[in-house]
């Protein structure tokens, strides 16, 4: 018998229903409003009273109306069609609804169930299988689309029977498993799972150690993210958080991606869903959004809804990771998520913590940034779910608590500064704050020297202190004027603006320059460490300063040229005859 309830009281959308039976934590409840249902989730139980969020506007809900309680947490619908389409927090597909707006109370299936699709089976009858081992597989997208065991089915089963290969819907059973009391259980193409909850049907997850390529140089070369890895991008308004997640997302080595848009403005949200479909993969050559999924919550939809569509965006990444897939996911922006939190928080009238952010918010961040990884899957292959995050600091403070939270638990950190950003350098990542853990891992460090080069990590090092001495120097120039330092300052000064513009900024509208293989950055980096190796010799500064621009002006043009290409060789040629004519023999 479902548990039912009266509404008792109403602040905007945290609802006081007082229950006729048991309740849990995270449960889902239809509240009745003149005869439309709203999803609700329970937030908090205190005696009879389970004070519940309600994902839609409560406008015209009245104390009286009924509540039915559903026994079940919030779940996401798992199965083949879900690549290529634009779902809300809830999981509702977007492009199911009618109109230009969302009406309250409507709910759409996240998945078709009516497409035939191309199935084969991959286990065998009488192999013993458990909670997310592959029993076949479909193409979706040019995907393999593995159809597993039920992530929530425990201990082990027995396969009975197998479809044979051919043409079934999702809802068609594909096979029958025996568990250890003889019941014959039917399974399809489809399963739900509360998306509160982490996907845990691997083997191992141990510390993610491969380089994850994204074609942006200030990533890659000097502060790396690895597959499985966590990352966050904090900076200001008008820095380009969105367009660097937009180029990551674009570039990087995923056969996934993920972007949940969690209370971003909604022109911000509209340019995805028009941008997206126009572009082509990198890699394949075919629309990138044939491997994309959008969650979209704009920042007028109600907080509750904004908080569920970060979480319903991890699950189906983790989905995919037990498909033995890559995923990259990548959130805009969690300090909306952490405002959702903040509102719900003071509605429950709990004790505030660090600007009026929940207490708990450390830990809710850190479990979250938690469930990406790089796992080993039963069968022996391999999965990962990457993490990149963005923060939107209130005034660009990155002391404030998001930051200062997500700092603890992300191991990457691109701070985006509104300076570079003034001074038109894009990336607009502080190459002096912004750091990477990874680099730290012995395990990183022995991949780097096998699949790149033993001396990588030095250079890199090196490169960011150049970079520190060079703001150092800038300071000193500032205040005491061109003349007052000596001349190898301005040399060292001019060093650190060759890393800057030849490593660290990148054109995204030059499709050569946009993207930046890892040879061609290796082939760059060698080059500018040498020069920043060598000794000049120089009268005046503005020797200095006319020497390195020009030199600044041929790296440019090198980047703009395909890598290796006639054109290529000729600024390569050029660059070293300049050095050859101030270098010291």
């Amino acid at each position: 018998m479902a548990t039912k309830g009266i509404v008792r009281g109403i602040v905007s959308n945290l609802v006081t229903v007082e229950v006729d039976g048991p309740v849990s934590q995270n449960e889902i409840c239809y509240i009745s409003v003149g005869g439309v249902k709203l999803m609700a989730e329970v937030i908090k139980v205190i005696g009879k009273d389970a004070f519940v969020q309600v994902f839609e506007s409560t406008r015209g809900m009245r104390v009286g109306d009924e509540a039915e309680f559903e026994g079940h947490m919030l779940e996401v619908t798992l199965g083949p069609g879900m690549l290529s389409r634009n779902y809300d927090g809830l999981q509702n597909d977007l492009d199911k609804m009618d109109g230009v707006f969302l009406k309250r109370g409507e709910y759409t299936f996240a998945l078709d169930n009516d497409k035939l699709w191309d199935y084969k089976p991959l286990a065998k009858v009488g192999d013993t299988v458990t909670a997310g081992d592959w029993l076949g597989e479909v193409d979706e997208n040019f995907q393999p689309h593995k159809i597993m065991v039920p992530f929530t089915f425990k201990g082990t089963y027995t396969v009975k029977s197998l479809v044979e290969a051919g043409q079934y819907t999702i809802n068609q059973t594909i096979a029958v498993l025996t568990d250890e009391d003889g019941k014959d259980i039917d399974i399809n193409m489809i399963q739900r799972w509360p998306v509160k909850r982490a996907i845990t049907c691997y083997k191992e997850k141990p510390r993610p150690y491969k380089l994850l390529e994204t074609g942006v140089r200030t990533i890659d070369t000097v502060n790396p993210i690895v597959e499985g890895g966590t990352g966050f991008i904090p900076g200001p308004f008008g820095t380009g958080k969105t367009v660097l997640q937009h180029a990551i997302s674009k570039q990087a080595e995923a056969d996934i991606v993920i972007i949940a848009a969690c209370g971003e403005r909604a022109n911000e949200v509209v340019e995805i869903f028009t941008e997206f479909p126009e572009l082509i993969d990198p890699h394949t050559g075919r629309k990138l959004m044939e491997r994309t999924i959008i969650i979209a919550n704009t920042s007028n939809m109600p907080v509750a809804a904004r908080e569920a569509s970060v979480y319903t965006a991890m699950t189906l990444a983790e989905y995919y990771r037990s498909m033995g897939l890559k995923v990259l996911l990548m959130a805009d922006s969690t300090s909306r998520w952490a405002q959702a939190l903040r509102e719900m928080s003071n509605r429950l009238e709990e004790l505030p913590g660090p600007d009026a952010f929940p207490m708990d918010l450390s830990a809710i961040v850190a479990n979250f940034y938690a469930r990406a990884g790089f796992v080993h899957l039963n069968n022996g292959a391999t999965g990962s779910v990457t993490f990149i995050g963005t923060v939107s600091p209130a005034g660009g403070n990155l002391k404030e608590p998001v930051t200062e939270n997500t700092k603890k638990v992300a191991r990457c950190f691109y701070a985006l500064e509104q300076e570079r950003a003034d001074r038109k350098r894009y990336p607009a990542v502080n190459p002096i704050d912004s750091y990477s853990k990874y680099l730290e891992y012995p395990e990183f460090q022995e991949y780097i020297a096998k699949h790149i080069s033993p001396e990588w990590l030095d250079k890199v090092n090196e490169i960011k202190t150049r970079m520190l001495r060079g703001k150092e120097i800038a300071e000193q120039i500032n205040i005491l004027g061109d003349d007052g330092v000596p001349v190898e300052y301005h040399v060292t000064f001019w060093k650190s603006e060759l890393i800057d513009f030849v490593i660290l900024q990148q054109d995204a509208f030059d499709t050569v320059d946009a993207v930046t293989p890892l040879a061609r950055q290796e082939f760059m980096l060698d080059k500018v460490v040498k020069i920043c190796h060598a000794e000049f010799r120089f009268d005046t500064f503005l020797e200095v300063m006319e020497y390195f621009k020009q030199m600044i002006n041929i790296f440019k043009q090198m980047n703009y040229s395909e890598y290796e290409s006639d054109q290529f060789k000729k600024f390569n040629d050029q660059l070293d005859a300049l050095l050859a004519e101030r270098m010291e023999k």
